[in-house]
């Protein structure tokens, strides 16, 4: 009997009492598992990181998940930190690997929100740090007073490219996705091309050039996943990448 495609994830690291731990959201795991239809496995993120090669030999996708924690500015050109930022370098580093090593081996990657930044950062690109301190740029982060409910539901629209693979999961070219970011999209890697933008010029999706599935998004389409259906087919589309580089891993 055939297994299901092994997708790994990639972990934040959080200290609770003395303490370090591995973690990776709940609602990433579930998407995995009941919209890509795919096992989720966790790639503890350690300093320093353990052999990417060894785990992705193994594995039909990686996911890049959203985070607490910003990328560390010195991977992007950003300039100093600021107190209250919150960094988690063991997770630039294993991030970061397995990007690499995934990318070189053309395995499929779904890189949501702070993984959609990590992608743009390994291919060369540059971040915004704060978003909302750049002229022209609406404020992207969600409201910390309000219900989760709230902070995830829809947030602002977006233009989809005419010709990408999100307008055609969706059916059109204008849509509504949440917001739950601060740093974003400055320069977009060369390799990079743009699946869509919001309303003030925000870059919010793009896919690889050269890479069979290669996809990140800077808004959460693991929230409510099954209840959703543009997110639901983002998750449905990786799962059959996964499918299809199993096959053939297996051939």
């Amino acid at each position: 009997m055939r297994r299901l495609p092994w997708v790994g994830l990639p972990t934040d690291t959080a200290v609770h009492g003395h303490h370090r731990f591995a973690m990776a959201g709940e609602k990433y795991v579930r998407a995995l598992a009941e919209a890509a239809q795919v096992t989720p496995l966790l790639l503890p993120s350690l300093q320093p990181p353990l052999p990417s090669a060894d785990w992705l030999q193994g594995l039909d996708g990686l996911l890049l998940t959203g985070a607490v924690s910003n990328i560390e500015p010195q991977h992007y050109e950003g300039g100093r930190s600021w107190p209250g930022n919150p960094h988690d370098p063991a997770r630039d580093a294993n991030a970061f690997a397995l990007l690499h090593e995934a990318l070189a081996r053309d395995l499929p990657v779904l890189a949501i929100c702070r993984g959609f930044q990590e992608l743009n950062v390994a291919l060369g690109g540059s971040l915004h740090p704060q978003v909302h301190a750049v002229a022209g740029l609406a404020d992207h982060r969600e409201d910390p007073a309000a219900a989760v409910d709230v902070q995830y539901g829809p947030a602002h629209a977006l233009t989809l490219a005419e010709d990408g693979w999100l307008a055609g999961w969706h059916g059109g070219t204008r849509a509504q996705v949440n917001s739950v970011h601060g740093q974003g999209i400055a320069r977009l890697a060369d390799d990079l091309l743009v699946e869509a933008w919001a309303d003030d010029g925000l870059v919010e999706a793009a896919r690889s050039r050269r890479h069979r599935f290669v996809l990140g998004v800077q808004w959460h389409p693991e929230w409510r996943v099954m209840d959703a259906p543009f997110y639901h087919a983002i998750f449905r589309a990786f799962g059959q990448a996964c499918r299809q580089h199993h096959l053939h891993r297996l051939d």
